[in-house]
């Protein structure tokens, strides 16, 4: 079977191939009733970690639970040994994700609409859906939690790019060869990403993408949250941390039960002693001005790819159309708040449509990818910039050196023979110092002079021997990397005049996940990193 999995940071989206359609597929929740999604929530239940309907339960137990752990994946220092909290439990986050996705294959085979066609040993063939925004590190880890899971991973792809594969497969009549172009909007729950694609037919082209990995639907429901506490005087700090969590819970439910012609929205809030709750309703319109410059900081992010395509507009064109593109898509479940078609329309136009099924679109989209008689390609670039910064005047100063730009086009993950080989860049130089610290980062835009600029996320620093006598020094030296690193780290950066001839090759694969090698090509001494920090 093959799969497309959409993890989500409230709730995971998994549909299937079926002869040509997508359908979305249906989980058994903890009372035997059907649910299009599994929740993307963890629960310390008496000290065995539980996931989705179960973590639900527990919580409702007063068990410790948390949620939206998804968000600590685009956190700048991530690493395999970050931890989160459930309740005053530590756990590695890395495990959290990996037995989310582990308790979503147990599911599909034991409670859901597709478990008669799945056995208790078939590892589902999967395209997995991953932020545009997302960083070598949290792309590295989505995709080796879900292996570990025992999901067949058979690519990766940004999650704005699969939306476009089901816009493509509902709205096939919007795309012509005058109106190619369609920019996703897409609006999760923790993440905003939007991307300008090139359609033509099933093959599909990233031009640009642009995002903020910490805007999402939670943002919204913390909105609520506040301006409902405001309305009956009080304030967060009343709150204990179980109760203000109660409360988002509630918010996220009200919010979701906005429509059209809602008037006023109704939250269940915890009274200040003991466990009983009181009704707060306030105007819808009270709420829209709370989240109002949460949808603008939306439209601002996704300005760039919208000048691009108004400079190539004609002069006399009307000025709420957008040259070339068939529509802008609206996907994800935070945008099925009114507000946001809203207001996108009040910006851009007639040429905007809301998914019929925003909180699923991405899912289809991957399970599309995922259909081997499909027919998609996919051509992405890299979302994010790539550099190191370099020791440079015996370790007095640094440099920076952009190594990938945001650019660069990746191959195809969608490609089953191989064909597509991945983007390799290889520099070569000769050493001046006995040592070599390199600093990578990854970064959102660079300034005339070179400099990184804006969002800049550490990756991994490295430690790489240029002198002959250090290099067998390491080669003998007990220990592992981080012992060998930690060792030069010690010694002084001095300059030695003509060093070694050193290469560096960057691999980056279909998933835009960067791999490093350091060969010192005199003495043949080398180094393999995998770069997530």
């Amino acid at each position: 079977m093959d799969l497309g999995l959409d993890f989500g940071t409230t709730h995971t989206v998994v549909a299937h191939g079926d002869r040509g359609n997508y359908p979305v597929v249906s989980f058994l929740d903890e009372e035997g009733d059907a649910r299009d999604h599994f929740p993307s929530v963890v629960a310390d239940d008496g000290g065995t970690l539980v996931y989705g309907f179960a973590a639900l339960e527990a919580a409702r137990r007063g068990m410790p639970s948390s949620r939206s752990f998804k968000r600590l994946l685009a956190e700048p220092r991530v690493t395999p040994e970050t931890v989160m909290r459930v309740g005053d439990r530590e756990v590695p986050l890395f495990e959290v994700i990996t037995g989310l996705f582990s308790a979503v294959l147990h599911a599909l085979r034991n409670a859901s609409s597709v478990d008669e066609r799945l056995d208790g040993t078939e590892s589902p063939r999967t395209v997995l859906g991953v932020p545009a925004q997302a960083g070598s590190a949290q792309r590295f880890l989505t995709l080796e939690a879900c292996r570990r899971a025992g999901f067949d991973v058979a690519g990766l792809v940004n999650e704005p790019s699969a939306a476009s594969f089901e816009f493509a497969h509902r709205q096939a009549r919007s795309i012509t060869s005058k109106r190619d172009l369609v920019i996703v909007y897409d609006l999760g729950g923790g993440t905003f990403d939007a991307s300008l694609l090139r359609l033509s037919g099933t093959h599909h082209e990233v031009l640009d993408s642009f995002g903020v990995n910490r805007l999402g639907g939670d943002d919204f429901d913390e909105a609520l949250a506040t301006t409902v506490l405001a309305a009956g005087g009080r304030s967060r700090s009343d709150l204990s941390e179980a109760s203000w969590a109660a409360l988002l819970e509630e918010c996220r439910e009200a919010k979701e039960r906005i429509g059209p012609q809602s008037r006023r929205v109704g939250v269940e809030v915890p009274d200040r002693d003991g466990p009983d709750t009181t009704t707060v309703t306030i105007p819808v319109d009270e709420y829209y001005a709370a989240v109002t410059p949460l949808v603008a900081e939306t439209t601002e992010a996704m300005e760039p790819l919208v000048q691009s395509l108004q400079s190539q507009q004609p002069s006399d064109g009307p000025p709420d159309e957008l040259q070339g593109v068939a529509g802008i898509y609206i996907v994800g479940g935070a945008s099925g708040l009114p507000l946001v078609p809203r207001q996108l329309r009040t910006r851009f136009g007639r040429r905007v449509h809301r998914s019929p099924i925003p909180s699923a679109s991405t899912a289809v989209g991957l399970a599309i990818a995922a259909d081997p008689d499909g027919g998609f390609s996919l051509r992405d670039r890299l979302s994010r910039g790539f550099g190191v910064f370099r020791e440079r005047e015996g370790g007095a100063a640094v440099s920076f050196d952009p190594v990938l730009d945001r650019s660069l086009r990746t191959a195809d993950p969608l490609d089953d023979d191989g064909s597509a080989q991945p983007v390799v860049v290889t520099r070569r130089y000769q050493a001046a110092h006995n040592i070599g610290w390199f600093r990578f980062v990854e970064y959102s835009s660079v300034d005339d002079q070179g400099e990184p600029r804006g969002d800049l996320a550490p990756v991994a620093q490295i430690v790489f021997p240029f002198d002959p006598e250090l290099q067998q020094t390491l080669a003998e030296a007990e220990g592992g990397d981080a012992d060998r690193a930690a060792l030069l780290r010690e010694l002084p950066i001095v300059r030695i005049g003509s060093g070694p001839l050193l290469e560096e090759r960057y691999t980056v694969d279909s998933a835009g996940i960067i791999e490093l090698s350091l060969t010192d090509l005199t003495t043949g001494y080398r180094q393999e990193h995998v770069l997530q920090a």
